[in-house]
């Protein structure tokens, strides 16, 4: 392609799920793509249009207990694997069901999925504030970055393979409403990077996000309107390093 002719990057953005304001988390997104207009992006709520995916440059996802069967997980593994770059946000390593003893519960479903994540949601503690420490200030995706606070869903998670952890945080406690529940102290990575193949995924765990009708049906009406690190510059400029990341590196 010529410069008055720069090759169309194609993306595909799946937001959907449980428990998240996924219209302001999709709309957000969309604003960030549309700032650069070889970016065309299709929508999708889950992973059921895998024709779209793997034609796609990039992918990114924001889910919750949102999982594609075992062979569309084949084919996201070997389309990462084959030069693909994923942005997973948030949830998109989750499966949550409510068990018997009235605990949420991640039952270890989508072993596959995980594996290319490189994790799998287990628990949060309480939202709360908590600190977030830059582990690797010499990657581009971090180069400037200073540690900050945030009031976010702190993910604890089963961690799946070799992890290049960018950004991370400390947690000891309880992880009130959850089958697993005790966790010891520990640093939880918040954003990293799988490398695989020719491609990678990039893992960034905050954002949660929710509105007043999200918790539907358990709760007919959630009291406040939650935007945690989306109320931040710093994530949006993790969000748009990101999406220059997948540019950058898609095939």
């Amino acid at each position: 392609m010529s410069e008055t002719q720069p090759a169309r990057i194609n993306c595909v953005l799946i937001v959907g799920g449980l428990y998240h304001d996924m219209d302001f988390a999709r709309l957000e997104l969309l604003k960030l793509l549309a700032d650069d207009p070889r970016v065309r992006t299709r929508v999708f709520e889950d992973y059921g249009h895998l024709d779209a995916i793997l034609a796609a440059d990039m992918l990114i996802t924001y889910t919750c207990d949102v999982v594609p069967p075992l062979p569309a997980q084949e084919a996201l593994r070997e389309w990462v694997r084959d030069g693909g770059r994923w942005y997973a946000l948030h949830g998109t390593n989750s499966v949550l069901r409510l068990f018997d003893n009235g605990l949420y519960g991640s039952p270890r479903w989508a072993p596959l999925m995980m594996e290319t994540l490189g994790s799998q949601f287990i628990a949060h503690p309480p939202i709360a504030p908590y600190r977030v420490d830059v582990a690797d200030p010499d990657h581009v995706l971090t180069r400037g970055i200073a540690p900050f606070e945030t009031t976010d869903e702190l993910y604890l998670m089963e961690r799946h393979g070799d992890l290049h952890v960018l950004l991370d945080t400390e947690f000891a406690g309880e992880a009130t409403g959850f089958d697993e529940h005790d966790w010891a102290q520990d640093r939880h990575p918040v954003m990293y990077i799988k490398a695989q193949g020719k491609g990678a995924v990039l893992y960034n765990t905050l954002g949660h996000c929710r509105g007043h009708y999200d918790m539907q049906p358990f709760l007919d009406w959630w009291p406040t309107v939650d935007r945690c690190a989306w109320d931040l510059p710093v994530f949006y400029d993790l969000l748009r390093r990101g999406i220059e990341w997948c540019k950058s590196e898609s095939r």
